[in-house]
């Protein structure tokens, strides 16, 4: 690109000046952001299979047991809808900002998702697995076409890619389930002295790789935890072809369609102004009392539902994780409407305030969850992996929320932007950007 070319698509075009953000858009990021670390402390601190199932690991005593059964009703895939949604919602707020501006906003778009790709990768492979940036930036590019079309479409193609996304992990858990069944068969065989041909080795071998992440017994859950109370190397190559797996499997087969369907919603939720708190206080009741009449019972039910069934993994892929599935996107809503009543209202305006500095600077936040959770729990650092129960581990996650409440208008006080964004926004516009704020 010749740098004529590279100053005409900059035209115009700048980092959204801090009069001009929309604050209940930040102050929603930033509930979503600290929500999503109330989950996140169990893949930090445990290893994944304990996320979902409080059995493996994090302690099955009624306190901790009753940890997991709450954030699972309020927590689990909720503030990762809304984080979704708002990537969408942020894509129909830029567009409107450039082209109001006569920028062009695509090179410029496709140039900050590239970014964000390569930072999530970074992010994946160095600092923990759980990423979720790679799958923002890739999916947001896809969606981007649908950036100009109506309210109602983004409803329907949206729902409809949440209809695709639970129906192809349905229709993957029955293959699974079928194969565990022929693989316990097979395994008996061999162990009453049958020797399998070529193609049943294949079986036992698929299934032992199904098993590991699904259904892992105790040697693999000891092999997790002494990986990461390790060195930083060998916990790099440990995690290295998980993170290949989710990137090349998990994306086509369910992230692009539960993450590309919310952020189309988000697009919608926009272009109707719910996101922006432009609507009735009586939109935001109905919304509220939908949401959460609607999606708490479902939540509820799918933790002990999962519970009835001892939290099998293959069952949890599948037909099990269908109520949560929908009464997270629904409970999502709720949230939504609370904090924009909440906004609107003028409530609680200094925390308010504090939840919207941190969702100005979320990348950073972020990251930070990683960093400092990585530190603690990893072996380079505290080495705390695996010993922690779910309790114990709210407490971490009280102390961080309340750091970064306090850290981050500490921060913005002083400069524009915290100093991912900053970084991300560099290199988006091919400019080292201002970072202090004017005296």
């Amino acid at each position: 690109m010749s740098a004529e070319n590279s100053s005409t698509e900059l035209a115009g075009a700048a980092p959204v000046a801090s009069e001009q953000r929309i604050s209940s858009l930040d102050t929603l990021r930033g509930v979503a952001v600290l929500g999503i670390l109330v989950m996140n402390i169990y893949a930090f601190a445990m290893p994944f299979a304990a996320y979902q199932n409080p059995l493996v690991m994090g302690g099955t005593e009624i306190y901790n047991l009753g940890t997991w059964f709450v954030t699972h009703f309020f927590f689990d895939q909720k503030f990762m809808s809304i984080f979704s949604m708002l990537f969408g919602a942020g894509i129909v707020l830029m567009m409107d900002r450039a082209e109001a501006k006569g920028a062009a906003f695509g090179p410029i778009f496709f140039r900050r998702q590239f970014w964000l790709l390569v930072l999530g990768m970074l992010h994946a492979y160095l600092i923990w697995f759980g990423d979720i940036l790679f799958f923002y930036a890739a999916v947001g590019m896809l969606i981007f076409v649908f950036r100009r079309k109506s309210p109602r479409f983004l409803l329907t193609a949206g729902s409809t890619m949440l209809l695709i996304g639970i129906g192809l992990s349905v229709l993957s858990s029955a293959y699974v389930q079928d194969l565990r069944v022929r693989a316990d068969t097979l395994e008996a065989r061999q162990l009453s002295g049958a020797v399998l041909d070529e193609s049943e080795l294949a079986t036992v071998e698929e299934w032992a790789e199904f098993r590991g992440f699904m259904a892992p017994g105790p040697e693999q859950i000891q092999k997790d935890v002494d990986t990461y109370r390790g060195s930083y190397p060998g916990i790099v190559t440990f995690r290295a072809p998980e993170v290949l797996m989710f990137h090349l499997q998990a994306l086509p087969f369910f992230i692009i369609w539960r993450v590309g369907g919310l952020m189309l919603v988000g697009m919608a939720l926009m272009k109707l102004g719910i996101l922006s708190a432009q609507r009735d206080f009586s939109v935001y009741r109905r919304m509220l009392l939908l949401g959460y009449g609607l999606g708490l019972p479902l939540a509820v039910f799918s933790a002990f539902n999962a519970y009835a069934h001892d939290f099998d993994g293959v069952y949890m892929f599948g037909i099990g994780q269908i109520p949560n599935y929908f009464g997270s996107l629904l409970v999502a809503i709720g949230h939504i409407a609370a904090v924009m009543l909440l906004v609107k209202a003028g409530a609680m305006r200094s925390v308010m305030a504090r939840f919207s500095s941190v969702g100005q600077m979320a990348l950073t936040n972020y990251l930070m969850h990683s960093i400092v959770m990585t530190t603690l729990f990893y072996g380079y650092g505290l080495g705390l992996y695996g010993e922690v129960p779910r309790l114990a581990q709210m407490g971490f996650v009280a102390v961080l929320i309340g750091l970064q409440l306090v850290f981050s208008p500490w921060w913005l006080a002083r400069y524009r932007f915290g100093p991912a964004e900053w970084l991300w926004r560099s290199m988006t516009y091919w400019q080292r950007q201002p970072m202090r704020n004017p005296d």
